[in-house]
């Protein structure tokens, strides 16, 4: 429930600060300084004409993201007063999916994707993650450079959900870039990627529909929730961006953190900071999905002092809120408090592939730095670029250079084109 406030504070000033473009991409950790003079709730422009709140407070994150009774993730109220063609609607925009459902409806559909995770055997996802990452490293080992996102950590995720869904190869291309273009709401194309990725999604249901087969599209189908094709197709879409595109970016934030912290030094060789340190490090500073969490009151009602309106969207910053007491001088490993990170957010929306998405980064970085192991940036960290928009914490590109290496073909076979679920 929502704290007792000694005052109420009505938060309109007359600019809100902008949250996508260049400037926001390269300075996030800027913006939420900035932003938090404003209190634990700020305003900020998320798109063109497309005003919301941010909380950068750490409790009052966690107060919103557990509070169902003050709060819907039901965005239809808030939708109706925003243009049809506006680019955030992609990430935004009523789904009937798990993500924008409350109660039984949000159970219904939670219990269909919790249960087909359970299904995915962490010894066989990991042994997969570990087979895709050796063939994606031997495509470029020999050149003595690479693009660690562009030919590896944007790759292997790729691959692992789309072989989990079924997904045919000559559609695989077109499932990335679905799933990037919509996160770039300041793009006028986010529309167009997500109305693709659905249409890739769903001639795949309807085939499975007919002629099932052993993935998770055909269990989805068969599950007792009893989801009809467009349902499918939704939480599908859903479980496809909410974890390729993160995933991408844990695995190459973490990277680029062991690349450039000091106390990584040599950890690619024999360090004593290990790929777990840098990815937990990274869910507290940097995590790949920065800012979301979408929200709306169900009524007029004040919150930690702001006074807001039914149907006004509210985000939760998780980068702002994990990094709340960041001193002056951003030393590593900063924590609000003694409290969890938000990387995964929390309440009954916590992101429910935490495990399999752990184990894929970790497994991933892993096989990188054993076989690539004195692998060092190609460009200074200040010349690297990243992806504008405002949910994600994404780089363009990851360069880095290194001792050529030959590497003998796996001797295991190709693996099967179909996921392997355990019943």
């Amino acid at each position: 429930m929502t704290p007792p406030a000694a005052s109420v504070r009505s938060v309109q000033p007359p600019q809100p600060l902008a949250l996508y473009g260049p400037d926001f991409a390269a300075d996030p950790h800027g913006h939420y300084r900035r932003l938090r003079a404003h209190g634990p709730l700020a305003p900020v422009r998320i798109a063109a004409g497309i005003d919301a709140l941010l909380v950068t407070d750490y409790q009052a994150a966690v107060d919103l993201l557990r509070d169902t009774h003050t709060f819907t993730k039901d965005p239809r109220a808030w939708q109706a007063t925003v243009p049809a063609d506006s680019p955030v609607l992609p990430m935004l925009g009523y789904r009937p999916t798990a993500l924008f459902s409350d109660g039984d409806v949000h159970a219904r559909y939670r219990d269909a994707i919790n249960d087909g995770l359970a299904m995915i055997e962490p010894h066989t996802l990991r042994a997969e993650v570990a087979r895709v990452a050796r063939r994606l490293i031997r495509e470029f080992a020999a050149s003595g450079s690479g693009d660690l996102v562009a030919q590896y950590a944007r790759r292997l995720p790729l691959h692992i959900f789309t072989t989990w869904f079924g997904v045919p190869p000559e559609d695989r291309e077109r499932i990335v870039e679905g799933i990037g273009g919509m996160f770039n709401s300041a793009d006028d194309a986010a529309a167009a990627a997500y109305a693709d990725l659905v249409t890739v999604v769903t001639g795949l249901v309807a085939d499975r529909r007919a002629r099932p087969r052993r993935d998770l599209t055909s269990y989805f189908l068969g599950h007792p929730a009893g989801l009809d094709n467009d349902e499918t197709v939704r939480q599908i879409t859903l479980m496809m961006s909410a974890g390729h595109d993160p995933t991408t970016n844990l695995i190459g934030n973490a990277l680029l953190h062991m690349l450039t912290d000091a106390r990584y030094a040599g950890s690619l060789q024999r360090g004593a900071m290990t790929a777990h340190e840098a990815i937990n490090e990274v869910l507290w500073q940097d995590p790949p999905l920065a800012n979301l969490a979408a929200h709306y009151p169900r009524h007029d009602t004040e919150f930690h002092g702001v006074r807001l309106r039914a149907g006004q969207l509210l985000l939760v910053s998780y980068a702002a809120a994990n990094t709340q007491s960041e001193p002056a001088t951003s030393d590593p490993g900063v924590r609000s408090g003694g409290s969890a990170h938000l990387a995964w957010s929390a309440g009954p929306h916590r992101c429910p592939a935490k495990q399999p998405a752990l184990l894929i980064a970790m497994t991933a970085i892993e096989q990188l730095t054993s076989q690539l192991c004195d692998a060092q940036l190609a460009v200074s960290a200040s010349e690297l670029m990243w992806r504008p928009g405002p949910f994600h914490r994404a780089l363009v590109h990851l360069p880095v250079r290194f001792t050529p290496l030959e590497m003998n073909p796996d001797t295991e076979p190709a693996g099967p084109s179909e996921v392997s679920i355990s019943h």
